[in-house]
């Protein structure tokens, strides 16, 4: 049967919705109980300087026993113009003692000019070597291309060549990211296919639900060549949520008979 692996951010993404708050000892259990249902990654948090907590939440996971689960640091690429080791946030992931981190970065052109306001090619160069120094530091490391979907619509070649970028640097990953939650399934599927056919690595989706679609979008993303989904438990998340794992899940493996836990 083939596999889907499973990604949760519910202790990241969920953490974003209104209401929601988890103290360490939450996260701590909430994590075992993913882990418990097998779950192949969680994703605990931001361990920067400015979040004390989720590096307490790291440290503490680090000394825990996981049957199957591998927890992620989530984080950001290197600032602009900044060398990746002199880069305090990625070395506050280094030293998360998180056996992955995830990283997200830029694939759309109006976000690197105009919120980071850098270069188009340096904002590629932050993707490859972010990732690439945080490659010499984990055997394992995933990249999240934030709003890669309206990136693709506004310049399709720039946003594959955020993707290239990332594959240089050695992501073992690829996560397409419909961070405004806008998109359609017909889009997802027509976009995820182009990657698929240039990718040799596993294709991610990440999607959020302000247009109520971000489960449909995730199982569309899944039938045209992803096979790691994200999303939460119950679809807890910023704004609409996020996808949610509780219907995507059996969905996935009552309907189309694809493996998601063991």
């Amino acid at each position: 049967m083939e596999r889907v692996t499973i990604y949760d951010t519910t202790l990241r993404d969920g953490c974003q919705a209104e209401g929601v708050a988890f103290s360490v000892g939450d996260k701590l259990r909430v994590a075992h109980r993913l882990d418990d249902i097998g779950v192949a990654y969680i994703e605990g948090g931001w361990p920067n300087e400015t979040n004390p907590r989720d590096q307490e939440f790291f440290q503490r996971a680090a000394d825990h026993e996981w049957k199957t689960a591998r927890i992620a640091a989530f984080g950001s690429t290197r600032r602009g113009n900044v060398a990746p080791e002199d880069d305090s946030q990625l070395q506050d992931l280094i030293d998360s003692r998180a056996p992955v981190i995830t990283i997200f970065g830029k694939a759309w052109n109006f976000h690197a000019t105009d919120v980071l306001r850098v270069s188009l090619d340096e904002n590629l160069a932050m993707i490859e070597d972010s990732i690439a120094h945080l490659k010499t530091h984990r055997e394992e490391v995933i990249f999240d291309a934030e709003h890669f979907f309206d990136g693709y619509k506004a310049d399709a070649e720039y946003a594959m060549e955020a993707l290239r970028s990332a594959h240089r640097g050695g992501a073992d990953a690829l996560v397409l990211c419909d961070t405004n939650g806008g998109c359609l399934s017909d889009e997802i599927t027509r976009i995820v296919q182009v990657v698929a056919a240039e990718f040799d690595i596993p294709l991610g989706i990440h999607c959020h639900n302000d247009g109520g679609l971000a489960v449909a979008n995730s199982i569309a993303a899944v039938q045209a060549g992803c096979s790691h989904v994200q999303g939460t438990v119950n679809g807890y998340g910023e704004r609409a949520g996020n996808a949610n794992l509780c219907v995507i899940v059996p969905n996935l493996e009552l309907k189309l008979g694809l493996r998601c836990l063991p």
